[in-house]
């Protein structure tokens, strides 16, 4: 066999090399698909600016397709699976579209436990990376996060406690449902693309959804009554995440998961829980420019609320201990982790 001149060798090292080089400078698109319009809060100031920050620090070796109001098919509770079962890329939804598949998780959704969006999600990142990596072992996990307080939006006002008695309201989860039953009202469960027909058709009376998202659902319109509660800590939370197929993420070549990395974990999930509270500004801020009456229910007639809801905590605790799960632990983990994110 013929020796490589130092020339050839020269050059199979630089072929070599180049070849290395293409290797490391493939190209990615990753498809990301959500559930609401493109104006929303979060599609629109948490994944489109998530989306150009990953483009930017890949340099533009990433690219990110985002495909909104379920373009790609399926039902929003079906989202989490489809990041999982490799349908599209990257996915974000409601947890609680699931119900009984994150219990460690929605303990965030019990009454008056949580404050600001960006405070709380920064705990439940917190708390899951704790207590509950389990139960999102089969995707890459971006962030966790929540809103801001909860609150009621109704064509009635809500203005105690009695007056919610019977009233059909949409909840987003099993645990929100449960408050509302427990509060007197008859809860309704549906994903929240699906609140803005089921208002106009009268198959519920108000809805419980953050600030945030009335403008693009434009609950605004369709109900003139708020109601909000003292304090820091709102009435009730939902949990989202955002979720990567795993297979998408071990195929990149190790600098671009330095890149999904560098935009996944606390300060992803701060990211959007901030966007969160800055929508709830602006939410609330359209409906008073509506004209619409929002109910501050005072220090007095909130402790009735908070007494009257405490049960549903104490339903969670049972519920996870019958499955083998320390509920009173993880309640306790969750509301020191909250405290100390908010302070």
């Amino acid at each position: 066999m013929s020796q490589l001149t130092p020339r050839r060798a020269v050059l199979a090292i630089l072929g070599a090399t180049a070849f290395i080089g293409a290797a490391q400078a493939q190209n990615v698109t990753l498809r990301f698909h959500q559930m609401l319009p493109p104006q929303a809060t979060i599609p629109a100031k948490a994944i489109v600016p998530w989306a150009k920050k990953v483009e930017a620090e890949s340099g533009g070796r990433i690219k990110v397709q985002i495909f909104n109001t379920m373009q790609l098919g399926g039902t929003p509770p079906q989202l989490f699976d489809q990041a999982k079962d490799g349908i599209v890329d990257l996915t974000w939804t409601v947890l609680g579209y699931t119900p009984g598949r994150f219990p460690k998780t929605e303990v965030f959704e019990v009454p008056f436990l949580t404050t600001t969006g960006e405070a709380s999600s920064k705990a439940l990142w917190e708390y899951v990376q704790k207590n509950a990596t389990d139960e999102f072992k089969d995707v890459k996990l971006i962030a966790v996060h929540t809103h801001g307080p909860g609150l009621f939006h109704t064509k009635s006002p809500v203005t105690g406690l009695e007056s919610l008695q019977g009233m059909k309201i949409r909840g987003g989860s099993r645990i929100i449902n449960n408050m509302l039953t427990k509060l007197g009202a008859t809860p309704v469960g549906m994903p929240v693309p699906a609140v803005t027909e089921a208002l106009s058709k009268g198959v519920i009376q108000g809805t419980t959804i953050p600030w945030e998202v009335g403008p693009a659902l434009k609950v605004h319109e369709l109900v003139k009554n708020h109601t909000t509660f003292y304090g820091a800590n709102g009435l009730y939370n939902s949990t989202f995440a955002v979720s990567m197929n795993k297979a998408s993420y071990d195929k990149l070549p190790a600098d671009l998961k330095q890149v999904i990395d560098k935009n996944s974990g606390l300060e992803t999930a701060a990211f959007f829980g901030r966007a969160m509270d800055e929508g709830d500004k602006v939410g609330r801020a359209i409906a008073q420019k509506a004209g619409n009456n929002i109910v501050a229910l005072d220090a007095a007639e909130t402790q009735r609320w908070r007494r009257t809801a405490s049960v549903v905590a104490d339903d969670w605790v049972k519920e996870v201990s019958a499955k083998g799960i320390d509920g009173n632990k993880l309640l306790s983990d969750a509301r020191e982790l909250i405290a100390k994110h908010s302070k």
